[in-house]
């Protein structure tokens, strides 16, 4: 094959290659562009050629990729960059009847030095793969294996912490107190007389209630809290850098807007109130498990002398 049936194969492949090619020197002056390049950004060479790559893409992140193209001329080498750290470079359109935040076209990019006669980098050539496909697939694998993971440590009912989560919670906040000497008060708490109200008005309108709670707990806590369902009709309530003090006015402001709340199911007004047990972390807490014990005593101190009310660890005398 003669030297010149190689050029024109060689621009045929060029042409043809299901590959973004284009070539810019150290002025960042377009000296190639493929037909990938025509197609997608429906700038034709004869449009583009011998002019600087940025005046004709002014949405090109200039100063990112001047950088990456100079690193290519100064150490002589490849370089790439993949999708997930930056998902596009050129704003193509994707051709892809998917959704979900995929706006443009998926890219890596290969930046390759093109050496001169005398060996010298003279220009980069840069080729964009399309790789939305695999891009729009990772990041739903992502999106739902994120989804899972958070399923795993929610409550199906309540959408607080499941108790596993909750008390791995705990601990981690016990062991910071601990280690630095900072403080944490727990809420143990639960609904009054739970089980007349499941055998009179059913297990939904129970449901109803614990969603309604659990309302109520999100409601007023702060970002930094963490609220889980215990067990059944039980929850605890998690107060970093919180004293006894705040827990108990925290307490309280729950147990009021709970007996304000009303529930009305089938047709019917179901009256419901809490009663709950509040102790702040202190040297004689060996464990995490030991505040939770803690405060249900104080929790059961409450249920005995009337409920609807809330008291705190050590108990009155």
């Amino acid at each position: 094959m003669s030297e010149l049936d190689s050029h024109e194969l060689l621009e045929f492949i060029v042409d043809r290659v299901n590959v973004g090619l284009f070539i810019v020197d150290s002025e960042m002056n377009v000296v190639l562009w493929n037909r990938f390049m025509e197609i997608n950004s429906r700038v034709t060479g004869d449009e583009i050629l011998g002019k600087n790559i940025f005046d004709t893409f002014g949405f090109l992140p200039r100063r990112w990729l001047e950088k990456k193209i100079q690193s290519v001329f100064m150490i002589k080498g490849f370089s790439f960059v993949s999708w997930e750290q930056r998902p596009y470079l050129f704003e193509f359109p994707h051709n892809r009847p998917i959704t979900g935040g995929v706006e443009f076209m998926y890219q890596d990019l290969v930046l390759m030095p093109v050496r001169g006669e005398s060996g010298e980098v003279e220009k980069v050539c840069i080729a964009l793969h399309d790789v939305t496909d695999v891009g729009y697939y990772q990041t739903e694998l992502k999106r739902a294996n994120e989804e899972l993971e958070k399923l795993s440590r929610i409550d199906g009912l309540t959408q607080l912490a499941n108790r596993r989560h909750w008390e791995e919670r705990l601990s981690e906040e016990y062991s910071r107190a601990k280690r630095y000497d900072e403080t944490v008060s727990l809420i143990m708490f639960d609904l009054d007389k739970f089980k007349n109200i499941n055998d009179t008005h059913g297990h939904l309108a129970g449901d109803e209630i614990l969603r309604t709670v659990s309302s109520n707990v999100k409601e007023i806590l702060r970002e930094s809290d963490v609220a889980g369902r215990y067990g059944g009709e039980e929850f605890g309530i998690i107060l970093p850098n919180t004293d006894i003090k705040g827990a108990v006015i925290v307490g309280e402001k729950l147990r009021k807007l709970v007996e304000e709340t009303k529930v009305i199911f089938e047709g019917v007004d179901i009256p419901f109130a809490i009663s709950g047990g509040v102790v702040e972390f202190n040297d004689s807490h060996a464990r995490y498990e030991d505040l939770i014990s803690n405060a249900d005593e104080a929790l059961y101190y409450s249920k005995e002398h009337g409920r609807n009310q809330f008291n705190s660890f050590p108990l009155p005398d």
